[in-house]
C-alpha cells in the first residue's frame, strides 16, 4: 500500500455509518492536536453495493442508526424523512464525486465526503442524483463546483477510482479501513461489534468502543 507521509489512505463508502463515525472522530482529534494542515485523508473506494451485490439496503441502515447515534450523537443521525422512492439505491455517483473533488485537493475531497455523509444520514437527501451533489458541493469552500461538474460529466475520476477498487487486494477488510505511511493499518478503529440477527434483519451490538484509538491514529499519521 503506497501511502504518502502526512496522509492516511482510507477505503470507505459514503453510505457507511461506521466510516462516518471514524472520520468524525479522526477530524476532531486532528483538530485538537493542531494537525489539520499536517495530516490529510486520501479517500479510496470500498464499494459496499458491489461487495454485497445489492442496492444500498435501507433496513440495514435503519438497524444501525440507534447504535451509531449512541457512539457519536453530535453527527445528528436521523431516520429517512423523504419519500421512500427518493432513497438512494446506489452510492457510486456520490463516491465518484468525492474522487473528482480529490483531483482538486485532498482537503476538497475530505470536505465534500463529509458533507455528502451528513446530507444522507442527517438530512435525508437523495445523494444519488447529480444535481443534489452539486448543491452539496456548493456548501464546501474548498470545492470548485464548476470543475467538479466538468469532471463528473467527463468521468475523469471514475476510471482511477474503479481501477484502484478492483485491484485493492486482500489487505482491505472493509469500510472503514485506514492505512498509514509507517506500514500499519486498522479496520474500524476502536470499535468491536457483532450483529444480533442477520444484517438487515437484526441490529449491531457494540462489544467495545475506545475512541482514544483515534488520537493515536492521528499522531502516527503525523509521524509523531
Amino acid at each position: 500500500m503506497d501511502v504518502e507521509p502526512g496522509t492516511v489512505v482510507l477505503y470507505t463508502d459514503v453510505v457507511c455509518g461506521w466510516a462516518t463515525v471514524a472520520l468524525h472522530r479522526f477530524y476532531r482529534e486532528r483538530e485538537r492536536a493542531g494537525l489539520t494542515d499536517a495530516v490529510r485523508v486520501e479517500h479510496r473506494l470500498f464499494s459496499l453495493e458491489d461487495v454485497d451485490r445489492r442496492p444500498v439496503p435501507k433496513p440495514l441502515v435503519d438497524g444501525e442508526l440507534a447504535t451509531l447515534g449512541a457512539l457519536e450523537p453530535d453527527i445528528g443521525w436521523t431516520p429517512w424523512q423523504q419519500d421512500p422512492s427518493w432513497w438512494p439505491g446506489t452510492s457510486l455517483p456520490a463516491n465518484e464525486a468525492v474522487h473528482a473533488a480529490k483531483l482538486q485537493s485532498l482537503a476538497a475531497a475530505e470536505e465534500l465526503d463529509m458533507a455528502i455523509r451528513l446530507a444522507f444520514f442527517r438530512d435525508s437527501r437523495p445523494i444519488h442524483l447529480v444535481y443534489e451533489l452539486y448543491e452539496i458541493a456548493a456548501t464546501c469552500r474548498h470545492v470548485d463546483v464548476d470543475a467538479l461538474a466538468e469532471n463528473l460529466d467527463e468521468g475523469t475520476a471514475r476510471a482511477t477510482m474503479m481501477r484502484d477498487y478492483r485491484t485493492r487486494g486482500d489487505r482491505v477488510q472493509g469500510s472503514p479501513h485506514f492505512f498509514l505511511a509507517d506500514g500499519s493499518d486498522v479496520h474500524n478503529p476502536g470499535v468491536e461489534l457483532h450483529w444480533a440477527g442477520a444484517p438487515g434483519e437484526g441490529f449491531p451490538v457494540v462489544d467495545s468502543d475506545d475512541p482514544t484509538v483515534t488520537s493515536d491514529l492521528v499522531r502516527r499519521a503525523a509521524g509523531r
